[in-house]
């Protein structure tokens, strides 16, 4: 309108100025004057049109909307249109398949939910009072195809036997799916997924700050082995060994003592006892077993490790998908530790067999043989095959003191700092003054207080090691990268699992088995559900680090999903959705200890200097019914509402019962074989 006026002003200045013109009398006087009044008309004119621009603009306007890549058939997605006034949620609606949406409002964005098609091709338009703003063609695919990225990352790793290949392969794939899986889009999702979702995912602040800690947390390991502070912690502890159960004890504590990374733990507790457990007649399937059941479940659970930032960052990333739920990914993961119940009975059941000195089947026939014979080694193994090459890197200098002192200190200031920072940015806003310890470590920012405890144990760790001159400014920075060049893997696992799932929410997998299961699951049978699936992942694959990377996102809006299709979201059902954040870390160390593919099983084999197979075969019926106990006694019953201490103690205390009943200590007399040589003895005379 304001256009409009100013165009018929210029007009009718135009026109009186000619009619003046015009008069011969007036033009005479009029002349001098004439050529600056038509400029100042000209220039008033042009200024009334740059005054209507914005007008002109915001009638022509058309709202910018973000509409989804692709669309899955008969399940639910949404379309938004942010900068929204509360104008345009009266005036703009959505029409699809001839049906019309109107949109909700909230913090200035205009959400269209709930829409869905079952046609091919979704033919979405814009409308603004009745009148088309704006359409699109959006491809509509089955919805399975959605699970096609995750399928393919689970069974190429089981066939392939490498986690790596697998998640990258099936990103590929997921971005393919996005370009419609036309030929020329294969090169572009080739491209795209280092160029675009890579780095996307390393860009992003919360999961760089995993990154890094993981970096300085391994930096710091790298250190405190170098200077050799945890061989001074290995050797106090064994200095007070007199006997074989106080030997096993002793490799048990020293298991527990280097909780802040499980593989750290594998190569310093299975090279630093291996002479030891030697002179007691323990066989190397033993030592391998407490090795091994004494790292990644110890890591898993306490609150400062190298696994935390993952266990963290996957949480995370399954909570960033679900709208409404305001507990941290900390706090989520804090909660479900009290149902991770078979990494703890594993350990409880490390310390009954260790303390007791009873074994049963596989194992209590290498105890039998070792103890009797002398051969610590299986008939397979003919020599001991010595350190593993991993060690080599983080062994302590050769001449240094073995200070623990050197180890402890480091530790104790990660710890601390880590502990005092998650409460004090917890407390960050003033009227959390008056709230419990819980909620002040559910709003705490995790990632920055881990970031800060890394932070200064590696700066402790470097000034005690200079102040003492054990290693030169040069042999401290190549102990750290050593350390830190041991952590890759898991950075590299990492992001290509926070890649995919990228992938997988533009795919709208998390949609498609909530609307596929939401309805169908029961929630009390859902954790044991998920506990046995991780299992199996990580019992194939031999990556607990793959499963959870693969598993977690999808797991946790699930989760809730199921909960809130059953009206369960209060928190008196909250168990429900820890103990199934808690199966998906529970199951895939169950899996990763059966299986001979994990690395984690494989570096404590050779740290210990024991065959592999002798140890997976030693140690799975072990395995089996700690994990058959912590299922039945703990996840189950957890699930339909039973406390967990509750089921902690009965798990505990079963697990007792069966060593009690079936366990035999490799001291007692070897059993006779009978006359007719129908059994053979365990173990031959030496």
């Amino acid at each position: 309108m304001l256009a409009k006026a100013a165009e018929l002003g210029y007009i009718r200045a135009i026109q009186t100025i000619n009619s003046t013109l015009i008069n011969g009398r007036t033009m005479q006087h009029f002349l001098p004057y004439s050529k600056k009044l038509t400029v100042f008309v000209l220039a008033l004119a042009a200024f009334l049109l740059i005054l209507s621009q914005p007008s002109l603009a915001e009638e022509s306007h058309t709202p910018v909307w973000s509409l989804p890549k692709i669309v899955l058939k008969g399940v639910p997605f949404s379309i938004d249109i942010a900068d929204a006034t509360e104008l345009q949620q009266q005036t703009l609606f959505i029409q699809l398949d001839e049906k019309v949406y109107q949109g909700e409002l909230a913090d200035g964005k205009l959400t269209f939910a709930d829409l869905s098609t079952e046609q091919a091709s979704a033919h979405v338009v814009l409308l603004s009072d009745g009148h088309q703003l704006d359409s699109a063609e959006i491809n509509a695919l089955p919805g399975w195809f959605s699970l096609i990225p995750a399928l393919m990352a689970i069974t190429m790793a089981l066939l392939l036997r490498n986690v790596m290949i697998a998640l990258f392969v099936s990103l590929v794939t997921g971005i393919w799916m996005l370009y419609g899986l036309t030929l020329p889009g294969l090169g572009m999702a080739i491209l795209d997924a280092c160029q675009v979702y890579v780095v996307d995912a390393l860009t992003e602040r919360e999961h760089m700050e995993v990154v890094v800690f993981c970096f300085l947390i391994g930096g710091l390991v790298g250190i405190i082995s170098r200077n050799g502070g945890t061989m001074g912690i290995a050797e106090r502890i064994t200095r007070v060994v007199k006997n074989r159960s106080q030997t096993q004890l002793s490799t048990s504590f020293l298991g527990i003592a280097i909780f802040f990374d499980d593989y750290a733990n594998s190569l310093i507790v299975g090279n630093t006892m291996k002479k030891i457990s030697d002179t007691m007649r323990i066989s190397r399937e033993k030592l391998a077993y407490i090795v091994d059941c004494t790292a990644a479940p110890v890591s898993a659970i306490l609150f400062v490790t190298t696994w935390i930032g993952f266990q963290v960052g996957v949480i995370n990333d399954g909570l960033s998908t679900i709208t409404g739920f305001d507990e941290s990914a900390y706090s989520v993961f804090l909660n479900s530790l009290l149902y991770s119940f078979y990494p703890i009975l594993a350990i409880v059941f490390v310390l009954y067999i260790a303390g007791t000195g009873k074994d049963f089947g596989p194992m209590l026939k290498a105890e039998r043989r070792a103890f009797h014979t002398g051969r610590v080694l299986s008939p397979a193994m003919q020599q001991d095959s010595g350190p593993a090459p991993e060690e080599k890197d983080m062994e302590a200098k050769e001449g240094v003191p073995h200070r623990a002192i050197n180890a402890v200190i480091p530790m104790c200031v990660l710890i601390g700092v880590t502990m005092a920072a998650i409460y004090f940015t917890g407390l960050s806003s003033p009227d959390r003054a008056d709230d419990s310890l819980r909620e002040i470590i559910g709003n705490a920012n995790a990632f920055a207080s881990m970031m800060y405890g890394s932070v200064a144990g590696c700066i402790v760790a470097l000034l005690m090691t200079m102040a003492q001159r054990l290693l030169s400014v040069h042999e401290i920075t190549d102990a750290w990268f050593a350390g830190a060049k041991a952590v890759m893997l898991v950075i590299f696992v990492l992001t290509l699992a926070w890649s995919l799932s990228a992938v997988n929410t533009e795919l709208h997998t998390s949609d498609f088995l909530i609307s596929a299961l939401g309805d169908t699951l029961n929630p009390n049978l859902m954790p044991v559900t998920i506990f046995l699936l991780a299992a199996f992942m990580a019992f194939a694959t031999g990556s607990s680090w793959g499963v959870m990377g693969i598993m977690m996102p999808m797991v946790v809006p699930l989760a809730w999903a199921v909960l809130v299709f059953n009206d369960m979201t209060g928190a008196e059902h909250m168990h429900i959705f820890y103990s199934s954040v808690s199966g998906v870390l529970a199951g895939a160390i169950w899996g990763d200890h059966c299986s001979p593919l994990a690395e984690s099983t494989l570096l404590s084999a050779m740290a210990s200097g024991c065959d592999l197979i002798d140890h997976v075969r030693s140690q799975m019926l072990y395995c089996l019914v700690v994990g058959g106990v912590g299922m039945l006694a703990g996840t189950l019953p957890a699930g339909f509402g039973a406390p967990w201490w509750l089921c902690m103690v009965i798990g505990a205390v079963t697990l007792w019962l069966v060593v009690q009943m079936w366990g035999q200590r490799a001291e007692d007399p070897l059993p006779h074989p009978h006359k007719s040589h129908a059994h053979k003895p365990d173990v031959e005379p030496a």
